[in-house]
C-alpha cells in the first residue's frame, strides 16, 4: 500500500491502524529474512538538544534498531565548553557506540551543538549505507519543515520544555521529554491538557519500572507499617555550581549560539556563560533546581505505584541563607533569582484513593533526616541517599529511587520470605518502553497524562522556595489562597512572541 496524494506517513500510518489491526501480517523483516528491521518500520525521532545529556542519550537511540533519528535542533551550534561529569566522558561514550576511538580525536574541552549530534548520526548510519539527518537552530522551523516524524525527544533547557512539547502536539508529533514537562506549574497544566486534547503518546524520561515500590506497595498493604503518615527522599545534589545573584558583567555572545532562541520564553537579559549548559538548573527563570533534576526520577513512579494522583493541600520549604562582605560589613544577600545551595521541602497531601492524607519531605545539598530508632539501635545512619516511608507502626528504608527496600529494624525484615529481598543492580528499568508504545499507537507508562501530580508538586516545591511562608494551594483553581502575590510565581513574564 502506498499513501494517498497529500498524505504523510503518519496519517497513512493512522488511517490504517484498524485495518491493520484486524490482518495477520508476516513482518518485512521475517520475508527479508535479514533480521534487521526495515525504515518503514521504525519510527521517525527528530532530537532537540545537543548538549551533554542529548548526546549522552544518543546513543540508546541510534543502537535501537525499532528507531531513526532523522533530524537533530539547539539553539548552538557547535562549541568545546561544556560541562560534564568527567572530562571524556560523552566523548568515550560516542566512541563506544561508534566503534572508533579516533573520534573527536585532539579537541580538548567537553563539545557539543547540533554539529556535533548531526555529525553522530550521520557516521552512525552511514556505516548502514543510509543518509544522514537534518539540522534545524529552530525548532520551529523544524516542526515547519520535517512533516513525516512520529517523535520528538525534548533535551533542552527546562524553561522551553513546554514550548516545543505544545507545538509538536499541534503537529501531530509524539512528545517524548526530559524531566520536568515545565518548569512553572501552570505551563505543566497546559502540557498536559495538550496531550489530553490531541492524544499524542508522550512520556516523561524520569519514568521507569520500579519493582522495588511494588514490592514497598505490598508491604504496606500487608499491614507492615500501619497507616502511611510520611515520606522522606533527600539527594547530595545539586553537584553544579549554585549562585545568589545574577552574573555579571555581560560577556560577548559566543560565535554559533543564538542567546535570543535559547533564552525562548524567558525575558531579555545580557548573555553571561553561567546561564547555559549544564549550570540552568540552578536558576529559577531556567531549571527546577535539584527537586525537579533528581525528585521526578525517585517520585513519579513512587505516585505512580501507590496511586497518589490527588495534588498537595500545601506546601513550606527552608532553604541555606548566604551573606556578602561590603565596606567590612557583612549583609543578608536576597536571592531570589536562583536555587538555595541546599533545601528542605514539606508538602501536605490529601487523602488518596487508597491512602490517608500524608507529609511528603525532600531534602537535597547534604540536607537529610535524623537515622530513626529503628537504625539507632543497631548503630546505624542513613545513607547519603534515600528513601524512608513512615507508618504508624513501622517504617521501610530504600535507596534513593527504593533501591534494595527493607523493613526496619532490621529484625524485622529477617523475618521476611528471602523471595522478597530485590537486588537493585539486576532489575531492567525498561527506560525505552516509550519506542514500544508508540509503534503500538498505546500511551506510555510515562505518559504525561498521569503526571499532573508530579508536575504539580515539584513545581510548587520551587513556589514555596521562592515565598519563604507557608502556602495553600487550590489545585482545582490553580491558585496559592492564602498569600496572593506568590501566584506569580506559578507562571512566567513570557516575552513577546513566545506566549502559551
Amino acid at each position: 500500500m502506498t499513501p494517498p496524494k497529500n498524505m504523510n506517513r503518519r496519517e497513512f500510518m493512522g488511517s490504517a491502524a484498524a485495518i491493520a489491526a484486524s490482518i495477520s501480517v508476516v513482518p518485512s523483516s521475517v520475508i527479508a529474512g535479514t533480521g534487521h528491521i526495515p525504515p518503514s518500520d521504525q519510527i521517525t525521532v527528530a532530537n532537540i538538544g545537543c548538549g551533554t545529556q542529548g548526546l549522552r542519550e544518543m546513543g540508546s537511540l541510534l543502537q535501537n534498531p525499532k528507531v531513526r533519528v532523522i533530524s537533530v535542533c539547539d539553539s548552538n551550534k557547535y562549541s568545546t565548553d561544556y560541562i560534564d561529569w568527567s572530562p571524556n566522558g560523552i566523548r568515550n561514550g560516542i566512541r563506544q557506540v561508534l566503534n572508533d576511538d579516533s573520534w573527536w580525536e585532539g579537541v580538548s574541552g567537553i563539545p557539543g551543538g547540533r554539529d556535533v549530534g548531526k555529525a553522530y548520526i550521520d557516521k552512525f548510519y552511514k556505516s548502514e549505507g543510509n543518509a544522514g539527518c537534518t539540522s534545524y537552530e529552530d525548532f520551529r522551523e523544524l516542526f515547519a519543515k520535517e512533516t513525516d516524524l512520529d517523535a520528538v525527544k525534548i533535551m533542552t533547557p527546562d524553561h522551553t520544555h513546554a514550548a516545543i512539547a505544545i507545538l509538536a502536539m499541534d503537529n501531530r508529533v509524539n512528545v517524548v521529554t526530559h524531566k520536568p514537562i515545565s518548569n512553572r506549574l501552570i505551563e505543566g497544566r497546559k502540557v498536559i491538557e495538550k496531550a489530553k486534547e490531541t492524544g499524542a503518546i508522550t512520556h516523561l524520561l524520569a519514568w521507569s519500572d520500579r519493582p522495588e515500590y511494588r514490592q514497598i506497595k505490598a508491604w504496606m498493604d500487608e499491614g507492615l507499617i500501619g497507616e502511611l503518615k510520611e515520606i522522606h527522599n533527600w539527594s547530595y545534589r545539586p553537584v553544579w555550581q549554585q549562585w545568589t545573584k545574577r552574573p555579571e558583567p555581560a560577556m560577548p555572545i559566543p560565535d554559533g549560539f543564538n542567546w535570543e532562541l535559547w533564552l525562548g520564553p524567558e525575558k531579555d537579559r545580557p548573555y553571561h556563560k553561567n546561564y547555559t549548559h549544564n549550570v540552568f538548573r540552578g536558576w529559577y527563570d531556567f531549571g527546577g533546581g535539584s527537586v525537579a533534576d533528581m525528585g521526578h526520577y525517585s517520585l513519579f513512579p513512587l505516585f505512580e505505584t501507590l496511586g497518589i494522583d490527588r495534588s498537595p493541600l500545601a506546601v513550606k520549604a527552608y532553604g541555606t541563607t548566604t551573606r556578602e562582605e561590603v565596606n567590612q560589613v557583612y549583609r543578608w544577600v536576597e536571592n531570589d533569582v536562583a536555587f538555595p545551595a541546599s533545601c528542605m521541602i514539606k508538602w501536605k497531601f490529601p487523602e488518596q484513593s487508597t491512602l490517608p492524607g500524608f507529609d511528603l519531605f525532600w531534602y537535597d545539598g547534604g540536607m537529610k533526616p535524623f537515622a530513626p530508632e529503628e537504625l539507632e539501635i543497631d548503630g546505624k545512619d542513613v545513607g547519603q541517599e534515600g528513601l524512608m516511608i513512615v507508618g504508624s507502626k513501622g517504617k521501610i528504608l530504600g535507596g534513593f529511587r527504593g533501591e534494595d527496600p527493607v523493613l526496619i529494624p532490621e529484625s524485622s525484615m529477617n523475618a521476611r520470605p528471602e523471595s522478597e529481598r530485590i537486588n537493585s543492580r539486576e532489575v531492567d528499568r525498561k527506560t525505552l518502553a516509550w519506542v514500544d508504545a508508540i509503534q503500538a499507537g498505546e500511551q506510555t507508562p510515562g505518559s504525561f497524562i498521569r503526571a499532573q501530580t508530579i508536575t504539580d508538586t515539584i513545581n510548587l516545591g520551587a513556589v514555596a522556595l521562592r515565598s519563604g511562608n507557608r502556602l495553600e494551594f487550590n489545585a482545582k483553581n490553580l491558585k496559592i489562597t492564602n498569600e496572593e502575590d506568590a501566584n506569580k510565581f506559578l507562571t512566567r513574564d513570557y516575552r513577546q512572541g513566545w506566549e502559551l
